[in-house]
């Protein structure tokens, strides 16, 4: 369809253009845009539903049946409802086995990220050549092995010829602990893990707050030397807010990590002494594993999830403000 104007002769797509509606060309390339980036994370989004959705979606429907060893060769799996969830609420001691979880977790989390930031404070001050030797004893820690961790720690704190026992023996300040057990009881044997995560755990964090220390700018600490602020004071203002976000992410990766630690643990006393060290991560293997209640374990699983989401929830929320 052709008008004429006083201009000239017009077609369709111009009186369009002149009105002010989108061409259909402009209308795909509209919803193309839109659909891209969609598309683009599309293989990504697929690859994680089955990585992972699948072996979710499994976990949470198996709590919900009983499935022992039995089921686990050929026999089909009963559906018994809430009764796994049931049996895990109903037992006086999961209660506590929570309690201990949760206390374990906010000790490791502290102290990593009270140490690490020590440390990555203390990186940014050394000097060139002492800082690359720092850096490379962080790295070899943080490169050893969980397991090969574990048994030098048990080495170290052998009651007969761990080197801790013959350091303190040495120094005469804090008494006798010649054939000290570090493994007597619970709260020592804690100690003895939480040391041994530190050393394993420390490293990470103190290389992002390195990393987090090199991109804030050095004019705000000469504006605030110029201002008269003592380093109290621009740690305060400038070094810790800088921080904060990456702190933020800090504890949030921390937090699942050492909710859910378990071969630190199982491999220094598997849970002992009497079950004083036990967490939800070594009771679930226990019912699970050990005592071929698949069914259980995976409700005790999806409790853990259940409450790791709950402590969580405020961090997610608080981390999406940052980022917008």
């Amino acid at each position: 369809m052709v008008m004429r104007t006083a201009s000239g002769d017009l077609s369709s797509d111009d009186v369009v253009k002149r009105r002010g509606a989108p061409t259909p060309l402009a209308t795909v390339a509209s919803v193309g845009r839109r659909v891209a980036p969609y598309l683009a994370i599309l293989p990504t989004m697929a690859t994680f539903l089955v990585l992972l959705g699948y072996p979710v979606a499994l976990v949470v429907v198996l709590s919900f049946q009983k499935y022992n060893l039995a089921e686990l060769f050929g026999r089909a799996p009963s559906w018994i409802g809430l009764d796994n969830y049931r049996e895990i609420f109903g037992n006086p001691q999961v209660l506590t086995i929570v309690l201990r979880t949760f206390l374990f977790t906010i000790a490791n989390v502290a102290l990593t990220l009270v140490v690490g930031t020590l440390i990555g404070l203390l990186l940014s001050r050394l000097g060139r050549w002492i800082r690359m030797l720092v850096s490379i004893a962080l790295i070899l820690a943080w490169a050893v092995p969980v397991v090969t961790g574990s048994v030098v720690f048990q080495w170290l704190f052998d009651s007969k010829f761990g080197v801790v026992n013959w350091a303190l023996n040495s120094i005469r300040v804090f008494g006798d602990f010649t054939n000290h057990s570090w493994f007597d009881t619970g709260l020592t044997t804690f100690v003895v893990i939480t040391m041994m995560m530190l050393w394993q755990t420390v490293p990470f964090v103190a290389f992002s707050v390195f990393a987090g220390l090199g991109s804030i700018p050095k004019e705000q600490f000469e504006a605030a030397r110029v201002d008269g602020a003592d380093e109290r004071q621009m740690f305060r203002l400038i070094t810790f807010p800088s921080l904060a976000p990456i702190l933020l992410i800090l504890t949030f990766l921390s937090t699942i990590w050492d909710f859910k630690v378990f071969t630190q643990i199982w491999t220094m006393r598997q849970g002992g002494p009497n079950n004083e060290t036990e967490t939800l991560s070594i009771y679930a293997y226990q019912v699970g594993v050990a005592g071929n209640r698949f069914g259980l374990a995976a409700a005790v699983s999806c409790v853990m999830v259940a409450l790791l989401l709950i402590v969580l929830v405020p961090y997610i929320r608080r981390m999406i403000r940052t980022q917008e």
